[in-house]
C-alpha cells in the first residue's frame, strides 16, 4: 500500500467527502515527488502551510508530487465541433490552471467587476491558501475521433478490456477528457474543477467525478504508510518521488515509445482510473486471520507474512496462493511496476443500508498494455480480495507532458498545427 506525508488537517480537511477506484491491488505500485515553490522536494513545512506546487514543468504536476490529502476527479465530454475552439477553451483552462494553483483568483477575480457581468472567479476559495493544488489533465481514447485525431492516437491508449467480475456503471466510465484536482483542502479542489467546467460551458459538459479523502498512497519517501477502508496500509511498495531512475522506466514516456506521430506524448504518462466498490459491511464481519490471509501482511505493523517489520522483503511462497500481495508484486508479474495515486471514498448509501464505499484507484504507467492490464487480469482472475470488491467504473487516459513555460499550454503538443 502506500506512504503518505505527515501534516496537521487544516479545519476544511477533517470534513469528510469521497473519493473513486479501481483495483486494491498493485501493492508494488509506484509514485513520485514534485517541487514545491520552495525548490525542496521534500517540505512538509511548506506543506503545513498550505504552500504552492509548482506548475509548469517537464511533467504534470500531480503525478509524482508529494500525494495531498484530497482528491476531485471530473471526466468530460466534448461537446463543440469546432477545433479552434476547443483549443481556445484548453489556453483558457491552463491560464486559469495557472493562476488557481498559485492561490491567485481566475481572470479578473470574484468581485470588483461590472455588476451587469457573471464574475470570472465563483469567490469559494477567497482567503484559502493554496493547499498545495495540482491540476493534471488527460485525454481520452474517444477525443481522438474528433477534430481529425485520428492519426495521433497513440498506440498505447488502448480501450480497457472487461475483466472478470467488472460491473461498470456507463454513467461512472469513460469520458473525452480528465481533469485531476488534488489538494490538502477539499474546497481548494472543488474550486478548481468548478471554475474550469464553468470556463468550458458549451464547449465541454462532466460527464462523471469522484470526491475522494484519505489518500491510500504515498510518493514521499519514508512518510507513514496511509491505510485504505479494509483497515490495512496500502502502498508500501510505491514508487518514491526521489526515485528519477524508477519513475523514467515506469511512468514517464520516453521518445520513440509509440513511433514518430506519437512524439507529443514524450514526458507524459498514461492514466487508469477505477472505481472499486468495497463491500464494508461483509468485510467487517471477516475474522482478522482471514483478513491477514488476504491481503499477506498483518493488519497492525503491515508486515509481510513471516517477516517482522513492513518494509522487509516479502517471501511470497509463504503466502497463500490467491494472497493479493503475492498476486500483485513485481516479482510476480515479470517486474510490472505502476504508481499509484489513489483515495478512498464514501458517497453515502446504497439504499439498502450498506455503505457506497471503496476505492478510487489512479495509477500512472508509461504503457497500460505492459502494466495495468496484464495485471489486472491476474488480479481480476485469482484475487481473494475479489470476494469483498468489486470495479464499478473504469477510464483511461493519455496525460501529455507538462506546461514548460507561461507560453506553453495544455495539450499544445498534440492540438498545435505547428506540432
Amino acid at each position: 500500500m502506500t506512504e503518505t506525508q505527515g501534516s496537521a488537517p487544516s479545519r476544511r480537511a477533517v470534513i469528510g467527502w469521497g473519493g473513486a477506484g479501481v483495483a486494491l491491488g498493485a501493492v508494488a505500485a509506484g509514485g513520485a515527488v514534485a517541487m514545491t515553490r520552495t525548490g525542496s522536494d521534500l517540505d512538509p513545512v511548506g506543506a503545513d502551510a498550505g504552500g504552492a506546487v509548482e506548475f509548469h514543468g517537464a511533467h504534470q504536476a500531480g503525478i509524482a508530487t508529494p500525494v495531498q490529502d484530497r482528491l476531485h476527479f471530473a471526466a468530460f465530454d466534448v461537446k463543440t465541433d469546432d477545433r479552434d475552439e476547443f483549443v481556445r477553451m484548453l489556453k483558457d483552462w491552463t491560464a486559469a490552471a495557472r493562476r488557481m494553483t498559485a492561490g491567485k483568483e481566475v481572470g479578473e477575480g470574484a468581485y470588483g467587476g461590472l455588476p451587469e457581468a457573471p464574475p470570472d472567479d465563483t469567490g469559494e476559495a477567497l482567503g484559502l491558501n493554496p493547499s498545495r493544488l495540482t491540476l493534471t489533465i488527460g485525454f481520452g481514447p474517444s477525443l481522438f475521433d474528433r477534430f481529425g485525431l485520428q492519426d495521433r492516437r497513440p498506440a498505447a491508449l488502448v480501450d480497457l478490456p472487461r475483466f472478470p467480475g467488472d460491473n461498470l456503471d456507463r454513467s461512472r466510465t469513460g469520458g473525452d477528457l480528465c481533469v485531476q484536482a488534488c489538494a490538502d483542502d477539499p474546497q481548494v479542489a472543488v474550486h478548481a474543477i468548478r471554475n474550469l467546467a464553468r470556463i468550458g460551458f458549451g464547449k465541454v459538459a462532466v460527464r462523471w467525478s469522484q470526491l475522494g479523502f484519505g489518500k491510500t498512497s504515498s510518493t514521499t519517501p519514508d512518510a507513514h504508510t496511509p491505510r485504505n477502508l479494509f483497515g490495512f496500509k496500502d502502498g508500501t511498495r510505491n514508487i518514491a518521488g526521489t526515485e528519477t531512475g524508477r519513475l523514467k522506466k515506469f511512468v514517464w514516456v520516453g521518445d520513440g515509445d509509440d513511433g514518430a506521430n506519437d512524439a507529443w506524448m514524450n514526458g507524459g504518462s498514461y492514466l487508469v482510473a477505477r472505481r472499486i466498490r468495497m463491500n464494508i459491511e461483509t468485510w467487517d464481519r471477516t475474522p482478522l486471520q482471514e483478513q491477514e490471509d488476504i491481503f499477506g501482511r498483518d493488519k497492525g505493523e503491515g508486515a509481510p507474512v513471516g517477516r517482522p517489520k513492513e518494509h522487509d522483503e516479502p517471501f511470497l511462497k509463504a503466502m497463500k496462493p490467491d494472497a493479493h500481495v503475492r498476486l500483485s508484486h513485481p516479482d510476480a508479474n515479470n517486474g510490472i511496476t505502476i504508481l499509484r495515486r489513489g483515495y478512498s471514498f464514501t458517497d453515502g448509501t446504497d439504499g439498502l443500508g450498506r455503505l457506497d464505499a471503496g476505492l478510487f484507484f489512479l495509477a500512472y504507467q508509461r504503457d497500460p498494455r505492459n502494466g495495468f492490464i496484464p495485471l489486472q487480469r491476474k488480479l481480476a482472475a485469482h484475487d481473494a480480495l475479489n470476494e469483498y470488491i468489486q470495479h464499478v467504473g473504469s477510464a483511461v487516459f493519455a496525460i501529455p507532458p507538462g506546461v514548460r513555460d507561461t507560453h506553453d499550454w495544455w495539450g499544445r503538443t498534440l492540438l498545435s498545427e505547428e506540432a
